[in-house]
C-alpha cells in the first residue's frame, strides 16, 4: 500500500517544465526500479511504464544516460531493466551499467534483452558467474585483443608477436633512436613477413577450432517475437544467436520452406519441418524442425518460440535419394494447388447455385473454369508423379495383368476418335496372354498415355500397327511413329493451334512419353524412342509357350 500511495504521488505531479519532467523521470526510476514484480498492482505499473515512455521522449538521451548512471539510483526490477533495454543506446548502456540483479534474475533476463544491450553488459566485470555463462553461451564476448606479447631476450629492445612470422625487433625507447633507414628497413620485414603468413590465421581470442569430428546431433533454441533466434544451448549459440529464424534471404537457417515460414508467422506450432543449415561444418546440411510458440501469461501477446532442432533419422543406405529439386517441386506443386481448389470450389458453387439463383450465362462460365481447374490438378498430379518416379520415392503397384487384353481395350476407347479421320492403329499380337508384373489399373494408364498420344497425332489416313513380341523374360510393344510425333520430338514444346480430340495429358506428348518410361523403368521394363520407332517392354509373370498362332485386330476406319 506504501508503494502504491507513493506511485500514485508522483503519477499526479505537475510536469509543465522541464524540471518537472527530470524529477518525474528520476522518481519513476527510483520507484519502478526498487519494486518487485508482484509488489505493484498491473494497472498501477502500466501507468507508471507509461509515463515513463513518455518521458524517454522528451527528455534528452544525454540526461537520460545521466540520470541512470547517479549515486544512489536503484535499478533492481528485472521488467524495467528490460523496458529500459529498448530504449536508446545511450540510455540502454547507461542501465545496463548500474542495474543490480542477483544471478537467477539476469540469467533469466539475459535471454529477453536485445542484441545490443547484452552488448553493453559484455564489458561489466562485476557481473555473478551464472550470467557471465548466460552471455558465452549466446556468443556475447569481450572483443578486445590480448596484449601483445613482450620477449626479454635482450634489455635493449623489445620483440612484436606476429601470429605467423618471426619476432621483428624494434629499439627500446629508452636507447637513442636509430637512423630513419634502419627504422624503416625494419618495418620493410615486418610487412614482408606479414605478406608471408598463412592464408586464413586464426585471431588470438582464446578459442579454439571445433574437431571435424564433432557433429552435433540435436540442440535447443528460442527465438523472440520477430523470429530471431535469442538463445541457444550448447556450442551452436555463437552461431546462431541473433540470427532471424524465418529469413528469406541466405543465412544459416534461410531454407525453411514458405509453408513453414507462413506458419511461424501466424504463431502455428512445427513439427518436423524440414531446413538446411550452413556456417559451421558442426551445424551444416539437413535438420528437422520442431516449434512451438510461446505467450506471455499476463497479456496473452506471443513472445516467441521454443525450439528442438534434430538431424533426420534416416538409413541413407536403405533410403533412396531424392533427386535434386524434387522437394522444391513438390513443395511448389503443394503451394499451387491451393488457389486452383479453391477457384474449383467456388466456381463449383456457383454452377450449381448453392448460394442462390445464377444467370445461366454466369453458370456456363463457372463450369468451364471448373473444368480447366480440374484439368491443371490433373496436370499436378501428373507432374508429381513424374517427380517421384525419377526420385525413386515412388513405386508402381506390382500384380498380374495380360499386357495384349490392356491394350485392346485402350483401342476399342479410341476407336471413336479415329474413326472420323479415317485412321487406324492396329495391333498384330499372339492368341496367348502375355501376363506382365503390373496391376491392371497401373498397366491401363500406361497403356493409355502411349496409345492416346499417338492416336492424337495421326492424320487423316493414316495407319500405325503395333506389333506385340514376347521373349522369356519381356513382353515388348513395338510401332512405328506418326509424322507428327516424329517432328515433335525433335522440336521444343509449343502451344497447339487447336485443342486434339483426345489427349493423354496437358504438357504435350513428350511429356507424356517421359512419364511412361518412368513407370516402365519403376515396373521393371523400358520405353525407348530411336529415330522414327517406339518400344516398349515389361517383364513378364511366366515361360511364354513356342508356336503361337498370330491374330490381327483392326482399330478404327
Amino acid at each position: 500500500m506504501l508503494f502504491d500511495d507513493r506511485l500514485t504521488t508522483v503519477l499526479r505531479l505537475r510536469t509543465d517544465s522541464p524540471a518537472g519532467e527530470r524529477t518525474q523521470f528520476r522518481q519513476l526510476l527510483d520507484l519502478l526500479g526498487a519494486a518487485q514484480p508482484d509488489e505493484t498492482g498491473a494497472t498501477l505499473a502500466d501507468a507508471g511504464y507509461a509515463r515513463l515512455a513518455e518521458l524517454l521522449d522528451r527528455i534528452p538521451t544525454l540526461e537520460q544516460a545521466l540520470i541512470l548512471r547517479e549515486a544512489g539510483l536503484r535499478l533492481r526490477n528485472p521488467q524495467l531493466l528490460q523496458f529500459l533495454a529498448g530504449a536508446e543506446p545511450r540510455t540502454a548502456a547507461s542501465a545496463m551499467a548500474t542495474a543490480q540483479l542477483p544471478d537467477a534474475a539476469w540469467q533469466q533476463l539475459i535471454p529477453r534483452l536485445p542484441v545490443t544491450a547484452r552488448g553493453f553488459l559484455r564489458h561489466r566485470r562485476d557481473l555473478p558467474p551464472g550470467a557471465r555463462r548466460v552471455l558465452r553461451q549466446l556468443g556475447v564476448v569481450d572483443l578486445v585483443l590480448p596484449p601483445v606479447t613482450v620477449t626479454e631476450q635482450a634489455p635493449e629492445a623489445v620483440a612484436v608477436a606476429s601470429p605467423s612470422a618471426p619476432a621483428t625487433r624494434l629499439p627500446h625507447p629508452s636507447r637513442a633512436p636509430e637512423p630513419i633507414g634502419a627504422i624503416l628497413v625494419r618495418i620493410e620485414q615486418f610487412r614482408e613477413a606479414r605478406r608471408a603468413a598463412v592464408l586464413s590465421p586464426r585471431l588470438p581470442l582464446g578459442d579454439s577450432a571445433l574437431p571435424e569430428a564433432a557433429r552435433i546431433e540435436s540442440f535447443d533454441a528460442v527465438t523472440d517475437a520477430a523470429g530471431v533466434v535469442c538463445w541457444a544451448s550448447g556450442a551452436v549459440a555463437p552461431w546462431l544467436v541473433g540470427m532471424a529464424l524465418a529469413d528469406p534471404h541466405p543465412g544459416p537457417l534461410a531454407s525453411l520452406t514458405p509453408t513453414a515460414r507462413l506458419a511461424l508467422r501466424q504463431h502455428q506450432p512445427l513439427q518436423a519441418q524440414p531446413l538446411t543449415l550452413a556456417g559451421a561444418p558442426a551445424i551444416c546440411g539437413a535438420w528437422l524442425l520442431d516449434a512451438a510458440p510461446a505467450f506471455d501469461r499476463h497479456s496473452g501477446g506471443f513472445t516467441g518460440y521454443r525450439c528442438r532442432l534434430r538431424r533426420p533419422a534416416l538409413d541413407h543406405a536403405e533410403l533412396p535419394v531424392m533427386a535434386p529439386g524434387g522437394d522444391r517441386m513438390r513443395q511448389l506443386l503443394h503451394e499451387l494447388r491451393t488457389p486452383v481448389n479453391a477457384i474449383q470450389g467456388f466456381a463449383e458453387i456457383i454452377q450449381q447455385q448453392l448460394f442462390g439463383t445464377v444467370p445461366h450465362e454466369y453458370r456456363a462460365q463457372a463450369a468451364a473454369i471448373a473444368g480447366d481447374a480440374a484439368r491443371l490438378l490433373s496436370g499436378f498430379e501428373e507432374v508429381e508423379r513424374l517427380v517421384q518416379l525419377e526420385g525413386g520415392t515412388l513405386a508402381v503397384q506390382a500384380g498380374e495383368c495380360d499386357l495384349g487384353q490392356a491394350v485392346a481395350e485402350t483401342l476399342e476407347r479410341l476407336a471413336g476418335v479415329l474413326r472420323p479421320r479415317e485412321a487406324a492403329i492396329t495391333l498384330a499380337a499372339a492368341s496367348d496372354p502375355v501376363p506382365v508384373a503390373l496391376d491392371r489399373s497401373e498397366l491401363r494408364g500406361l497403356c493409355w498415355r502411349v496409345l492416346a498420344s499417338v492416336a492424337a497425332a495421326l492424320g487423316q489416313g493414316e495407319q500405325v500397327v503395333l506389333h506385340l513380341v514376347r521373349n522369356e523374360k519381356h513382353a515388348r510393344l513395338d510401332l512405328h511413329l506418326p509424322a507428327a510425333l516424329q517432328a515433335a520430338a525433335n522440336q521444343a514444346p509449343r502451344p497447339a493451334a487447336r485443342r486434339p480430340a483426345v489427349t493423354a495429358g496437358m504438357f504435350g506428348p513428350q511429356f507424356t512419353f517421359r512419364l511412361a518410361a518412368a513407370e516402365a523403368r519403376a515396373a521393371g521394363g523400358a520405353l525407348e524412342i530411336r529415330a522414327d520407332r517406339l518400344s516398349l517392354s515389361l517383364p513378364l509373370l511366366t515361360v511364354p509357350a513356342n508356336d503361337h498362332s498370330t491374330a490381327r485386330q483392326r482399330v478404327g476406319g
